[in-house]
């Protein structure tokens, strides 16, 4: 008897249109993420934002189908990931190895990373998604978006509705915040609320300060209450007892506001350092076992591909062949070699060339596997944008500076130390973009698998929004830093500067461990914390319905600048509060998407403008200030302040209005 195919009929998906649209996408929301990263350390996951204009622009074509927009988000949510290498590649500037970015070495090391990363994704697809119970939120979230405003789905007039009403929440999000952004660079409105003081009779300080930001406030509302509270128990661990602590054991120099950002930048975000690097072992150790069962179903599936009974699968069984994904890995191989070989020349290791040649590869194959395991289950467990790509930074260039020290260093005469630095800085670049891309990958795929897509499909596609955010990336870095620098790099001003936060502690490490004068005992101190974070975490999960304690997040709060980090946990606290009243409506998930797409919406106002006012100041086109000190001091504070919660309030009762008419 004659069995039945179970893969469906071609229908539309990879197109060409899908592909332009989602590039363009990708652009935009590329240089909107590498600004709002460099000055705040978070990026944003735009696969749901993307997933909306797609279903806007496409729905005017009578062919378009669920399948194709999933495959313009998953082109465009390339930028929500590469843009991660942010937190790398700066590195190479603020140790003055770098004075900008070379755009085909910074392409390449963009490109070739995440090609690699989109590679290792195949396999680990199998073990994180679909033979797992992982509840990848944000991946549901789009498959979501995606059914209601499909073509053809049930409750079609709801979907065009929400779809529209969508769109709108994305695009007013974007003006209202690009609006305030460019009112603080004319200073009329105070860029944040802060004070700095003294604490108890000896030399310690302590503060806060609150970034008026409406894109971190949108960071807060979609990172959830939970992963909000675990940022700002590390903002007290870290401003409340860190920084006086450390501040007391050290001779007051300049004002209390110098003085505390002196003593967390070189103290307290190396506790925090800890912290993340303990969680993302732990996370490390609970993978072994879910990923060799994912390789042994890849062959499995490749074998039955090789027996001609692919067909028998169902659509959403069909990778890319195991063997052009090996063939492409090999292809990637070459032209890295070729960098690290350039690399070692440039910064006077010619002479080992071939050790660090070897070693640097298999240091990214073995590595990038590695972690991309550790950031596809963080993303699979609390979303993309909660991955712990920063704790991976960190351990990666600890490991790639500790074999340069025991390998190389004693091989050298004195004084190429800094070489060392920008080499071991190069190999983290490419590891962390092979672990960010493949994150961001499994988080596509389970969307795809909720929807019926063709997962090989997806994965050409992400290859696709690899090149294009590579090609755009070196640009705005290099226009970033013409026009502000980071904090940290040689004669940047401090005032202007951006905080860069992830690449100055990235490179502060490997500068520590190659010149081996870091202090580990704040590491240690900051593993210990992690330690019994992970127990509390454990116990809340298996004790509470929804309490959980992301160490991770808690890390991240400790490391940050309380500008980075306040302002998330006063905007997840509202979300939290938008949702709950969410609740009250008839379709309580389609009310939660629009704020969700109202707080997408505002991360890319405020980061697009951002890059537009970086053109400004770089080449110097028109004065931005409005105002003079006194006013900027004064009466700025105050203005901007309300402004800010009445932009906020009305933002979200439209919002909820908008919510109401789109779902009746």
């Amino acid at each position: 008897m004659a069995t039945t195919p179970l893969s469906p009929e071609p229908r539309t998906e990879l197109t060409l249109r899908a592909l332009v649209l989602g590039i363009v996408i990708t652009v935009l929301f590329t240089a909107a993420n590498v600004f709002f990263g460099l000055k705040a350390g978070l990026t944003f996951a735009t696969s749901i934002p993307a997933a909306v204009i797609s279903m806007a622009l496409l729905r005017n074509f009578r062919n378009s189908t669920i399948q194709e927009n999933n495959i313009v988000q998953t082109v465009a949510s390339a930028a929500g990931t590469l843009s991660s290498i942010i937190f790398v590649l700066p590195g190479l500037v603020i140790i003055g190895w770098w004075t900008g970015f070379p755009y085909w070495v910074s392409f390449a090391i963009c490109a070739l990373g995440g090609i690699l990363g989109v590679m290792y994704s195949i396999p680990l697809r199998r073990a994180l998604v679909t033979g797992s119970d992982l509840p990848y939120p944000e991946g549901v979230a789009c498959a979501e978006v995606l059914k209601v405003g499909s073509p053809g789905a049930e409750g079609t007039r709801h979907g065009a509705e929400e779809s529209r009403a969508g769109l709108l929440a994305v695009t007013w999000g974007a003006v209202v915040a690009a609006a305030f952004a460019i009112v603080v660079a004319t200073r009329v409105f105070t860029s944040d609320v802060k004070h700095y003081f003294k604490v108890g009779d000896g030399n310690g300080v302590t503060g806060f300060d609150f970034a008026l930001s409406m894109a971190l406030f949108a960071v807060g509302h979609l990172v959830g209450l939970w992963v909000g509270i675990a940022m700002l128990l590390g903002a007290i661990i870290g401003w409340g007892w860190g920084v006086p602590h450390f501040s007391a054991l050290l001779p007051m120099t300049g004002s209390s506001e110098d003085f505390a950002g002196a003593t967390w930048s070189t103290q307290v975000r190396f506790v925090g350092a800890g912290t993340i690097g303990v969680a993302a072992i732990w996370t490390l150790g609970k993978l072994v076992k879910p990923v060799v069962s994912g390789l042994a179903s890849a062959m499995a599936a490749n074998r039955a591909r090789k027996g001609g009974t692919l067909h028998m699968l169902p659509r959403t069984e069909h990778d890319i062949p195991i063997g052009i994904v090996g063939t492409i890995m090999i292809a990637c191989f070459v032209p890295i070699a070729f960098l690290l070989n350039y690399f070692a020349n440039q910064t006077g290791l010619g002479a080992h060339a071939p050790t660090l040649i070897l070693g640097g590869l298999l240091y990214v194959v073995v590595t990038g596997f590695m972690v991309s395991t550790v950031c596809g289950y963080m993303a699979g467990l609390i979303g993309s944008s909660n991955s712990p790509l920063s704790g991976i930074g960190i351990l990666v260039v600890i490991g790639a500076a500790l074999l340069l020290v025991f390998g190389i260093k004693p091989l050298m005469e004195p004084g190429n130390e800094k070489g060392l630095v920008a080499f071991a800085l190069l190999v983290t670049a490419v590891v962390f973009t092979v672990a960010a891309i493949a994150n961001n990958n499994l988080q596509d795929l389970k969307t795809g698998q909720l929807v019926d897509a063709t997962p090989s499909a997806q994965q050409w596609a992400l290859v696709v929004g690899v090149i294009a955010g590579a090609a755009v990336i070196p640009p705005v870095l290099s226009l970033v830093n013409t026009a502000y620098g980071f904090t940290g790099a040689p004669g940047v001003d401090p005032t202007k500067a951006l905080a860069a936060p992830q690449a100055g502690l990235i490179s502060a490490l490997a500068q520590g461990v190659i010149q081996n004068n870091i202090d580990w005992s704040l590491i240690l101190i900051g593993g210990a914390i992690g330690a019994v974070l992970i127990v509390l975490d454990e116990v809340l999960r298996r004790t509470t319905k929804h309490a959980h304690l992301s160490p991770l997040a808690v890390g991240l709060g400790i490391y940050l600048p309380t500008s980075a980090t306040l302002m998330v946990v006063v905007g997840a606290v509202a979300g939290a509060l938008y949702d709950r009243r969410a609740e009250r409506h008839a379709r309580p998930e389609a009310a939660k998407q629009l704020g969700v797409l109202l707080a997408s919406g505002m991360i890319v106002g405020e980061g697009l403008v951002g890059v537009l006012i970086a053109g400004v100041v770089a080449f110097k086109l028109i004065p931005l200030s409005l105002v003079g000190d006194d006013f900027a001091a004064g009466p700025a504070l105050w203005i901007g302040g309300v402004a800010f919660v009445v932009a906020v309030l009305l933002l979200y009762r439209w919002i909820e209005g908008l919510a109401r008419r789109a779902i009746i």
